[in-house]
């Protein structure tokens, strides 16, 4: 990327910046506290507030808000982070993949591929059957450029832990409460930590005003369909 390209990018971020503190979906002293740390010298990982005791707090947050739920945290195991996964997503007990899609129904255009529940045809590697559980991921609009042209059959013959279905709708959801925007604009999520009833690989994206929730074969691979990497 050019220097003119990198100037234009920091100054529509710093726009965005700018229109998320006016319409109070940032906090002020969170930004000031970054930029001051910047200032500082301090590295960006560093400057960044990853404070696990605020990232719940802002968890218990969202449930409430989203969910009418009132929930306790405290006793959940939050796994070491790796360089570059500085999203943390909580799935709180009894979050399914029916439940969440009605939830991002309700708030916004949803479609799913199936009339069935989606409960009946989704196995995830990961629930929130037992209890609640949390992982990271990378912190992006779009799914993993790392992970672009690989299949799920490749992603699981590669044991790594890849993003699920309930994971993909509750960052959706959590996202647009942020911001009011969408993830995968361009992209598709392959949610290849889960399978539906037939072995395929459910998929979520932003398409034609909506948020959508397709399927591909487990050996599908192209540029555009890269699932998003978890710690968990």
């Amino acid at each position: 990327m050019s220097s003119g390209n990198v100037y234009e990018t920091l100054f529509k971020q710093w726009a965005s910046v700018g229109k998320f503190l006016v319409d109070g979906k940032r906090d002020p002293k969170e930004v000031s506290d970054v930029l001051q740390a910047i200032i500082d010298g301090k590295k960006l990982v560093e400057a960044k507030p990853t404070s696990s005791k605020k990232l719940l707090a802002d968890w218990i947050k969202f449930y409430k808000e989203v969910f009418g739920l009132e929930l306790d945290f405290s006793g959940i195991k939050i796994p070491d982070s790796k360089p570059g996964f500085d999203r943390l997503l909580v799935v709180a007990q009894g979050m399914t993949p029916q439940r969440l899609f009605d939830k991002c129904k309700e708030l916004f255009p949803s479609w799913k591929y199936t009339d069935k529940s989606l409960d009946e045809v989704i196995k995830s590697d990961r629930t929130g059957e037992n209890g609640h559980y949390a992982i990271w991921a990378r912190d992006r609009v779009e799914a993993d450029e790392e992970n672009k042209n690989r299949s799920a059959d490749f992603l699981r013959q590669r044991e790594t832990p890849e993003i699920t279905l309930e994971e993909r709708e509750l960052y959706e959801l959590k996202f647009f409460k942020e911001t009011g925007e969408h993830l995968d604009m361009k992209n598709w999520t392959l949610c290849a930590g889960s399978r539906n009833s037939d072995g395929d690989v459910p998929s979520a994206f932003w398409d034609d005003g909506r948020f959508r929730v397709s399927w591909n074969y487990a050996s599908n691979h192209y540029d555009d369909l890269r699932s998003r990497s978890v710690v968990s």
